[in-house]
Parts: structure tokens; sequence; C-alpha cells
């Protein structure tokens, strides 16, 4: 692993200057919220678009939209920017379904904020997935097109 410090960021967009020199899989982390209070936590390649529509069936949910901020507080203890996997330490209900994009395991080093976007955590996908089994998480993994 190899922590990567930066001025904050809010955005993909904001973050892709300071990843010119870092390898691997760069993230976009989202939290989202069904029709029926589900939150689902959305990790895909930066550079990977996803319709909510199409993709709310695919996780076996409906109606997806963004959480608010201060859903991201109550229940990651994280502000807009620092959403990523690793914040699910913080989920003590385990009340966030996990989703993963294929992609993001593919590779030799996936990218996280590490629960605050003043920095960028690199690690091999074979640490994310043993750091998510020791939370309980299994993830599920789709294939977004």
């Amino acid at each position: 692993m190899r922590l990567h410090a930066h001025p904050p960021v809010r955005t993909v967009a904001d973050a892709e200057e300071h990843w010119r020199s870092v390898p691997g899989v760069h993230t976009k982390n989202l939290l989202l919220k069904d029709a029926k209070g589900v939150l689902w936590l959305v990790v895909l390649p930066h550079d990977q678009s996803v319709n909510m529509k199409e993709l709310a069936p695919v996780i076996g949910s409906a109606k997806l939209s963004f959480a608010s901020p201060v859903t991201l507080e109550q229940v990651l203890s994280i502000e807009p920017g620092g959403v990523s996997p690793l914040a699910l330490v913080a989920d003590k209900e385990r009340r966030v379904r996990l989703v993963l994009e294929r992609r993001v395991l593919a590779g030799d080093t996936v990218n996280f904020h590490p629960m605050t976007n003043r920095a960028t955590l690199s690690m091999h996908p074979d640490d994310l997935s043993a750091f998510l089994s020791r939370l309980g998480y299994q993830p599920i993994v789709v294939d977004i097109a």
C-alpha cells in the first residue's frame, strides 16, 4: 500500500491532475439510496459512466438516487469527496451494500480516498478484498457496460 497526499478534491475532474503519476485503477465511488431506503456504495473506474435506471435492476434495486451529505456523515462518518469502500469500517449497522464494477478488481493496483479527499491510497485488489472480508462484506461484482 502507498499513500499519496494531495490538496482536497471533491470530484474526479478535480483529482485527475493529481493522479498523473499514480498508477492503477482510479475509482469513482457513489453512495446511492433506493426507493426502500437501502444504501448502495457503487465503486467503478473513474472514467466509467453509470445510468442509475439501468444499474438498479442489475443490483436488485429500484429507483436509485444519491444519498445526502447528512447520510454520508451519519452512516460512514465522512464528508462528500471522501466516499470509498474504506469508509465501510464506520458502517457499524451494516446498512450499506457494496457493488464493485469488475474492472476495479482486475488490475494490479486500485486507488481510493482513505476517508478523506486529501489523499489517495493505492493497494492491491487482493488487499481490498481481504479488508472487506474482515469487515464482513461480500461485494456484488457487476459488469457495467
